[in-house]
């Protein structure tokens, strides 16, 4: 039982920054599992599970069967035993013929027991194998299930949750949870369960057999062992918890800090998020130890509570034995009987802290799940129609506002067109709401008044996968997933040959470069892509842009990151991709706009002005104050 004091500890899963989870119950437990199972699809679903529980069933009653046949084998080998020395001692040519046959008779019929309860030994040992073979695809199926179903849901939460979401602490809910559903089915259904089942048996054998004494003591034993382990390991969860919550402090400050890790390098504050993590594992340390102890504890109760078991039935058997109900074998086989189910109770303690763990795993999975998107798709929501006009689409915001909870203020009363194949510049100072524009011409959020319409129809009434083919978006900060150059820029086209790749990187100005690479298409860019320059994130984050072949185009301060040479030349490529498209246009830098066809001037989330760039230039408001700044900073 010392192998559980060094098992790794399983770090309470947090779902998010919501409400607690809610009490999850083993009976509802099981429900889940049995509704998992069943959406698990898994090929041959119904005879596996048919097959598993025959074997686990099997196995537990040959267990009990087993020492039966060896006691009777060791009361007959003892009888043969009595049979020699009688005919010893009478000494009689007469009598030793039959005697001997007798005693032959009884060798083979010992013999044949053994190697009865030696085959019923091995059926028991080998039926659990059997079931991991035939239960395990059904298990990972289970398992794969709550997997892609808990991480598909977090995908579809809102803008605003993935912004205040811990991303090691997610990454745990999903993982700890689908762990929790394997681990459950196969201790709960496979092991427990069959173990109160063999408990009943083995006390009726015992009594049926023996005396009902002996399945008292049976049963007197396991209920004895059970309390007292359900009674130190309730004790035992509060160790738990502080040992739960300082790992999980633990592991969130080291993602927090290698995420981040360039901020830290700046700062260099290295030293302080190694000392932040090491305070944490101090903590860790510090309740590791006091698990450990207390887990040394119920070792020791679990022993003498199952050896004080063990005694009563020796004496027991062996009271029976001297009184001449019993034979020597009855002894062995009552010994045998409470020793198998002494075996799966070894690990009572750990099971039960093991499904306490676990419930609370699929707690956090299950509250996770049933937070409900902050953007869905609406029941009568249809795809958006192919575009009417082949120069692009048009995007209207209709008397739209806006407020985020971390601003005091926000969009308000925000109308305007963009016209098929115009482009549409959007200015103004930082905080102005050019960026929450944005995510509302996505739809990564609604309007909580007014409405955003694209080609027609409120973007609310349409599937948010048919809205994001048709706008595209190339970000300020271009983040890139941990993969080859390639495999970025199809990103926003699935199926794209290569052809499509390599024409996109090219109209993103990247082709000389990726041809100068050793690696070529094939080049990693690391994680988010910080082995590339904010520059050259910019035209891959345009290339994936590019590749979708989007009615409207996006463009956030796609040109922020580029040097003056570069960006002239990626000016000159935007102009051209803007051909069959509508653009909209986030920029700080008014120059980069002069040429749009309307520009919308945005502050303290009003537009204030609005016209071309001559027409603003000449009423000397808020945009020619703008830009004479900036004329007499360059």
């Amino acid at each position: 039982m010392n192998i559980r004091a060094t098992a790794p500890s399983r770090p309470s899963a947090v779902a998010a920054d919501g409400p607690p989870p809610e009490r999850l119950s083993l009976l509802g437990a099981m429900v889940d599992l049995a509704r998992l199972v069943i959406r698990s699809k898994a090929p041959g679903l119904r005879w596996r599970l048919t097959v598993a529980l025959i074997l686990t069933f099997g196995s537990k009653f040959t267990d009990v069967l087993a020492p039966l046949f060896l006691g009777v084998a060791v009361n007959r080998l003892a009888g043969a035993g009595h049979i020699v020395r009688a005919s010893r001692h009478a000494g009689t040519a007469a009598g030793q013929v039959p005697q001997g046959a007798m005693v032959s008779m009884l060798g083979w019929s010992f013999a044949g027991l053994a190697v009865g309860w030696a085959v019923m030994r091995f059926g028991s040992a080998a039926a659990p194998q059997l079931r991991d073979i035939v239960f395990g695809p059904v298990g990972q199926a289970a398992q794969r299930r709550a997997a892609t179903e808990t991480f598909a849901h977090a995908l579809s939460l809102s803008f605003d949750f993935h912004q205040t979401k811990r991303t090691g602490a997610l990454a745990r809910t999903v993982d700890r949870g689908a762990r929790a559903v394997d681990f459950l089915l196969r201790i709960l259904v496979f092991n427990l369960a069959p173990t109160v089942v063999a408990l009943v048996f083995a006390a009726g054998v015992l009594a049926k057999a023996y005396d009902w004494r002996f399945g008292a003591t049976a049963v007197a034993t396991v209920v004895v062992y059970g309390v007292l382990t359900f009674s130190i390991s309730n004790w035992r969860i509060g160790h738990r918890r502080v040992l739960n919550e300082a790992d999980a402090a633990a592991s969130a400050r080291a993602v927090d800090a290698l995420l981040n890790y360039e901020t830290v390098k700046a700062f260099g504050a290295e030293a302080r998020a190694a000392a932040g993590y090491d305070s944490a594992l101090e903590v860790y340390a510090q309740a590791s130890e006091k698990a450990n102890t207390s887990l040394a504890l119920l070792n020791l109760i679990q022993g003498a509570v199952m050896s004080a078991g063990l005694l009563v039935m020796t004496v027991l058997a062996g009271a029976e034995v001297a009184a001449g109900r019993m034979g020597p074998g009855d002894i062995t086989a009552s010994i045998l009987i409470l020793t198998s189910l002494y075996q799966p109770l070894n690990i009572l303690g750990f099971a039960y802290r093991e499904i306490r763990q676990s419930t609370i795993d699929m707690e956090a999975m299950l509250a996770l799940r049933k937070q409900e998107p902050g953007i869905a798709d609406a029941p009568d929501a249809v795809d958006l129609p192919a575009a009417y006009d082949s120069r692009g689409g048009e995007v209207r915001f209709d008397t739209v506002s806006y407020r985020h909870s971390a601003r005091a203020e926000g969009l308000l009363d925000v109308s305007f067109t963009a016209r098929p194949g115009s482009t549409v510049a959007i200015v103004g100072p930082s905080g102005a709401g050019k960026s929450t524009l944005v995510k509302l011409a996505l739809r990564l959020i609604d309007p909580q008044a007014g409405s955003v319409w694209i080609d027609g129809h409120d973007a609310r009434q349409i599937t948010q996968a048919s809205l994001r083919q048709a706008v595209a978006l190339v970000p300020q900060d271009v983040a890139l997933f941990n993969d080859t150059l390639g495999a970025n820029i199809a990103f926003g086209r699935p199926g794209a040959s290569e052809a499509d790749v390599w024409a996109a990187a090219e109209a993103a100005e990247l082709g000389a470069f990726i041809t100068n690479l050793p690696d070529g298409m094939e080049t990693k860019v690391g994680e988010r892509g910080l082995k590339l320059s904010g520059g050259e994130r910019q035209r891959v984050g345009l290339a994936r842009a590019l590749i979708a072949n989007p009615r409207v185009l996006i463009l956030d301060e796609a040109t922020s990151a580029l040097d003056s040479r570069t960006e002239a030349a990626i000016q000159a490529t935007l102009r051209k991709a803007k051909a069959g498209r509508t653009t909209l246009v986030v920029a700080h830098r008014l120059s980069t706009v002069a040429d749009a066809d309307e520009i919308l001037v945005l502050k303290n989330g009003r537009i204030v002005e609005r016209g071309s760039h001559t027409a603003l230039i000449a009423a000397g408001g808020e945009y020619a104050a703008l830009w004479k700044k900036q004329t007499r900073e360059s």
